[in-house]
């Protein structure tokens, strides 16, 4: 197939050309660096330098490049702006699927989140409701989720991935990444809160997959939800940074989420299941 990656130069995008082009699929990359045009190549993209918010060069790109699928991978969480990263989810996302339409697209495979759902016992599936009535700064978050999921859901053929929080190479769970650093300080506090994980190469193997899949919203995530008292200390080891401090306080988004509906209808799989061994493989890549 013909698919137009948007966010190709993103964290998963980077690890997704690959796996579609030894597919057999043809992949038109999509960023607003010029600079990173020559990587997209080399991974085996063709680059096309485009902003999502610019609506009318959007449109034009779609038209142009008569796509079968368009998956979207876009995000702004360079500075960790989550105000811009609900735009991107809000705006962005509402010109891809105006876009998509215009061009006679009926196939758009999303990223999302598997940490936005209303608070609760037990991990969440795809049928408890979204937590629009948190307070600020989750609300911009979640209202982000929800516009994005909207109009993903317009599509003939939508597709929502909600991916687990992703550890791994280029992530900030990354032994180079933010997270980790804040770790090594001692900033980063263990509590009872509940977090699913997903290293991120299984969440480039899972869009892969989600060409095939049914319409609808998935959570993928690994198989063993966990409270940051247990995830925590074994990660800081991983980094040999000192244990963490420890509360015993359950911040209101960690609840944990399930992919037994990605397993059950889709025999979907995570090549890293438990976050455990996943840390200790991922600190060595």
């Amino acid at each position: 197939m013909k698919i137009l990656l948007v966010g190709a130069a993103g964290v998963i995008g980077r690890r997704l050309i690959p796996l579609l082009v030894e597919s057999g699929h043809e992949v038109i990359g999509t960023t607003r660096a010029i600079e990173k045009r020559e990587m997209l190549q080399k991974l085996g993209a063709f680059p096309v330098i485009v902003d999502v918010f610019d609506r009318e060069e959007l449109f034009k790109t779609m038209r142009e490049v008569q796509p079968d699928v368009v998956i979207h991978q876009l995000t702004d969480l360079g500075m960790r702006d989550l105000a811009a990263n609900a735009r991107i989810r809000r705006e962005g996302t509402r010109n891809l699927v105006d876009a998509a339409h215009e061009a006679g697209v009926r196939h758009l495979i999303a990223q999302s989140i598997a940490w936005a759902y209303t608070p609760g016992k037990g991990p969440a599936d795809e049928g408890v409701p979204l937590d629009i009535e948190a307070p600020e700064p989750r609300c911009t978050t979640v209202e982000g989720v929800q516009a994005l999921e909207q109009a993903v859901g317009e599509m003939e053929r939508g597709i929502v991935l909600r991916y687990g929080l992703l550890y791994g190479p280029g992530t900030w769970y990354a032994p180079d990444g933010s997270i980790a650093e804040q770790v090594r300080q001692g900033q980063v506090t263990a509590d009872e809160g509940i977090t699913s994980f997903l290293h991120v190469d299984d969440a480039a193997r899972a869009t892969l997959l989600a060409l095939g899949w049914p319409r609808g919203v998935f959570n993928v995530v690994d198989d063993v939800p966990a409270p940051g008292t247990a995830w925590l200390p074994i990660y800081a080891a991983t980094l040999h940074a000192p244990p963490p401090p420890i509360s015993t306080t359950q911040p209101r988004a960690a609840r944990g989420a399930t992919n037994a509906k990605a397993r059950r209808l889709c025999n979907w799989q995570p090549s890293y299941p438990d976050w455990h061994e996943g840390f200790t493989r991922a600190a060595q890549e």
